[in-house]
C-alpha cells in the first residue's frame, strides 16, 4: 500500500472511530468489516484452531466496550490499538489456561482466496501446516513480527508502533526473524522461497 493510500485509509478509520464514539453502530460494523480479517489471522497463529473465533469475538467485544477511551494520536493509529487489544487477548489466554500449548493448533488454516480447489486447498493447508509447526519454534517477539509482516501485511510503521519499537530496530528484528525460520524450515527439509 502506497503512503498516500496508507495515509487516506487512516483518516478513513479514524472517521469511523469518530462516528463510533457518537453511537453510530454502522460505523462500528465498517470498522469491524476492515479489521475482522487481519486480527482472525492474527489470532489464529497463536492460538488452537477452534478457540481463535471466540478469542477473536471477545477482541471486538473489547474494542466496543472500550473504544470511548482511544484517544487519536499523531504517531499511533486506530490499527495499533485494535491489534494491542488482540495481542492483550492472546495473553491473557495463555494465563488462564497454561496447559494449552501451541503444538495443539489444527492445520485448517483460514484461508485468505475462499477458493474451493481441494487439491490446492490440501497442498496449502500442508504448507501452512509447515509454517505453523516452524513458526511455534521461534522466539515469540520473531513470531509476531513474521504475523504482522507476512502474514497480515501490515506496513513497518505499524508494527513499530504495534510493538513500541523503532522501525530500525524492527527491520533488525525481521531480519533476524527471517533468518530464524529459515533455519526451521531447513531443519524441517521444507521447500521455501523467500
Amino acid at each position: 500500500m502506497s503512503d498516500s493510500n496508507a495515509k487516506n485509509r487512516k483518516k478513513e478509520i479514524e472517521a469511523l472511530v469518530v462516528n463510533v464514539k457518537e453511537g453510530d453502530h454502522d460505523a462500528f460494523s465498517q470498522l469491524y468489516d476492515i479489521f475482522i480479517d487481519q486480527i482472525f489471522r492474527y489470532v489464529y497463529y497463536r492460538v488452537k484452531s477452534g478457540d481463535a473465533e471466540d478469542l477473536v469475538e471477545t477482541v471486538f467485544l473489547k474494542v466496543w466496550e472500550n473504544i470511548g477511551k482511544y484517544k487519536v494520536k499523531k504517531k499511533n493509529s486506530f490499527s495499533a490499538w485494535i491489534y494491542r487489544i488482540a495481542h492483550n487477548a492472546v495473553v491473557d489466554y495463555y494465563r488462564s489456561a497454561k496447559s494449552r500449548d501451541f503444538d495443539g493448533l489444527g492445520i485448517d488454516i483460514a484461508s485468505r482466496d475462499r477458493e474451493h480447489n481441494p487439491i490446492r486447498t490440501a497442498e496449502r493447508s500442508f504448507d501452512h501446516e509447515i509454517l505453523k509447526k516452524a513458526l511455534k519454534n521461534l522466539r515469540k517477539s520473531y513470531q509476531d513480527i513474521i504475523v504482522y509482516k507476512f502474514i497480515n501485511e501490515l506496513t513497518n510503521s505499524e508494527i513499530a508502533q504495534i510493538l513500541k519499537k523503532s522501525e530500525g530496530s524492527l527491520r533488525i528484528l525481521q531480519h533476524r526473524a527471517l533468518k530464524a525460520l529459515k533455519h526451521e524450515l531447513v531443519e524441517t527439509g521444507a521447500e521455501y522461497e523467500f
